[in-house]
């Protein structure tokens, strides 16, 4: 089995009610940085009954949650310095994988959004049809494909000040509705739109490592509920 993660005394300022906080209404604390955020934007872990680290990105799971802000600097220290051992109150196994589990946990969630949003109806694809329901009044968020031209992108979203995100490839898009590539997708006012562009900016917090070393951004800003 492997060691339980330790913690370092001078590592991080948690206090000892961590583990007695209720988890009621709309913020968290975040284990780390001792901000107190909207629960949406933060990421919430449990553990298993081995006492293994478990992320649990839709926030259901049973037992008491342990938050942290969705960022990839903020996942590290509290892997390494013993902040899910002291808010847990013994020992506590971190899988040295950690945040490229959350990684790929987001980016299956914004995946399965997108496609629910298109077989909704609430998603066209294509320059075109983005462009109309952009002038229609009809889109409330851009999804736009990270590995699409920056100038392209940038020309079509300047149109209207609409938010946009780059979590998924075109081809990962384009799969999404049939095609073999999809540079933009235009996705209607809605919970659904809230929920890929909240998805979408956890994303883009975890996988800042990444694209800190050359990788293409994966999100972007949220729209503001209507």
């Amino acid at each position: 089995m492997p060691p339980p993660a330790v913690f370092h005394p001078d590592s991080l300022a948690i206090e000892a009610d961590d583990a007695e906080e209720p988890e009621t209404g709309p913020l968290r604390r975040c284990l780390v940085t001792r901000e107190r955020l909207p629960k949406e934007v933060m990421l919430r872990f449990v553990l298993s009954p081995d006492r293994e680290l478990v992320p649990d990105l839709n926030a259901r799971l049973p037992g008491r949650g342990m938050w942290l802000s969705a960022r990839a600097d903020v996942i590290e220290r509290a892997a390494t310095r013993g902040a899910f051992a002291k808010a847990a109150r013994g020992s506590v196994h971190v899988p040295p994988d950690l945040r490229a589990r959350i990684e790929t946990g987001l980016h299956g969630r914004v995946r399965d959004l997108v496609g629910l949003a298109r077989r909704a109806g609430q998603a066209v694809s294509g320059w075109q049809a983005a462009l109309e329901w952009l002038q229609a009044g009809r889109a409330a968020l851009l999804v736009q494909a990270s590995d699409g031209s920056a100038a392209e992108r940038a020309r079509l979203v300047g149109l209207r000040q609409v938010p946009a995100v780059t979590p998924l490839t075109g081809a990962e898009l384009g799969a999404l509705f049939g095609r073999d590539r999809a540079v933009h997708v235009a996705v209607a006012p809605g919970r659904l739109a809230l929920a890929i562009a909240a998805e979408a900016a956890r994303l883009a917090g975890v996988a800042a490592a990444a694209a800190s070393k050359g990788g293409a951004p994966t999100g972007g800003v949220p729209p503001a509920p209507p």
